[in-house]
């Protein structure tokens, strides 16, 4: 019942906005490996370095935008990030008609997609929390969570035709739409944003930019929580992503599968995100916060390893379908839990710096295991690859915190008064 209440018009639009962009992002789900591989005869090796060359320039491109959105108004930092991204992106199919679309091409947009997306996550977080009360941030997140896995079992299935009836660069189309649909939807949010204040300069310093974007990783690997948290998501998140350029040249590449076959394996299964989002709302009111997330994070680790299996035919597209459900639905339930929690405990004149050290520590994670994975899978074999992803995968777990870390705050509190 607490989780279908109105959460007011400006959320409603920021809904809207993520919605409109999450599907866009979910159509165009793999394109550019997918014009690399189609277009332009690209490897395993080049789709690995693809996806790990434009998440680590991003990256670093990114580390000092994290100080410059905190002092800013956050939603017109969100709708610069989408016309950076929807121009960015509507260069691939110009170049593409053009008969000039190179892999170098890729690359570039691929960085300067990754950089805008880093921003607009850090000023993203900080709106939410403006918008919404701190009792409905769960709610939110499920909502968002929620959107995101329809989003994923609508978008790859109808991206894979799309390109398969009109074109390789039909969906980098659409994603670029969904971007600048989604700075109109910004732009509609009700009530002026305030201006955030900027803290007074030290002497002898350079003001807010003096920490920069360190800031953020201070205060997350000062947290007790925060930094087990940390170094858990950018690990599993890495490494499970780090396998996604292999998984699809192993099925499109070795084994045959089509476009669409691919989108549908990815697709379908994300009904289980859609299951697992609406449900942790319910299983932290029974079971409670920590123990949700300790179990639906060792959950989630324990499938992956099994797509070393996959084969041709039905039956390897049924073992892909059939683990990845089992994976995302896991992921679902963490997902809400574990943005919620992270939100709670930053300081509001802190999460955009927060955010984005977050982000900028995950996708350089992120491309230096894919550019590593790539380098392993031209050794030993995309299957190969994947095994060893999955079984350090099963290793993740243990960066879980043991405590949870309000407990351990009330706690201190308590004998602090006695």
């Amino acid at each position: 019942m607490g989780e279908r209440r109105s959460l007011g018009r400006g959320f409603g639009w920021l809904w809207a906005a993520y919605a409109v962009s999450t599907l866009g992002t979910y159509l165009a789900l793999d394109a550019f490996p997918l014009i690399a591989v189609l277009v332009l005869d690209a490897g395993p090796a080049q789709v690995s370095l693809l996806a790990a060359a434009g998440l680590a320039v991003g990256a670093a491109v990114a580390v000092p935008l994290g100080p410059w959105v905190e002092f800013r108004r956050k939603r017109p930092v969100m709708v610069a990030m989408d016309v950076v991204r929807c121009a960015a992106l509507l260069s691939v199919p110009a170049a593409y008609a053009l008969g000039r679309l190179t892999f170098a091409q890729l690359v570039v947009v691929s960085v300067a997609v990754a950089a805008a997306d880093i921003a607009f996550r850090a000023a993203s977080g900080a709106c939410l929390k403006a918008l919404v009360r701190p009792g409905d941030l769960l709610a939110a997140n499920g909502r968002f969570e929620s959107t995101t896995w329809t989003a994923t079992a609508l978008g790859p299935p109808l991206g894979g035709a799309a390109i398969g009836v009109l074109g390789p660069v039909t969906t980098v189309v659409a994603n670029a739409v969904s971007y600048l649909l989604s700075a109109l939807a910004l732009r509609a949010i009700p009530g002026q944003e305030p201006r955030p204040a900027r803290p007074a300069r030290a002497e002898g310093t350079g003001g807010p930019r003096a920490g920069g974007l360190l800031e953020g990783w201070r205060y997350i690997l000062g947290h007790a929580t925060l930094r087990p948290l940390f170094l858990h998501t950018v690990l599993f998140n890495s490494l499970l992503m780090a396998t996604s350029p292999l998984l699809l040249s192993l099925m499109v590449g070795e084994l045959g599968f089509a476009p669409w076959q691919y989108g549908l394996a990815f697709g379908v299964p994300c009904l289980g995100g859609l299951l697992g989002a609406r449900l942790a709302p319910r299983l932290v009111a029974r079971y409670g916060r920590h123990r949700v997330l300790l179990a639906s994070g060792t959950l989630r680790v324990v499938w992956p390893v099994a797509l070393v299996c996959v084969g041709p035919g039905a039956a390897g597209l049924a073992l892909v379908m059939a683990v990845e459900f089992a994976l995302i639905a896991c992921i679902g339930v963490f997902n809400p839990v574990f943005a919620t929690y992270r939100l709670e405990q930053t300081a509001d004149d802190r999460v955009a710096r927060t955010l984005a050290a977050w982000t900028v520590s995950g996708n350089a994670a992120r491309a230096g295991l894919t550019a590593l994975w790539g380098l392993l899978a031209a050794l030993v074999g995309a299957r190969g690859a994947l095994a060893a992803a999955g079984l350090l995968l099963l290793a993740t777990p243990l960066l879980l915190p043991r405590r949870d870390g309000d407990r351990r705050e009330e706690e201190r509190s308590a004998e602090r008064v006695s």
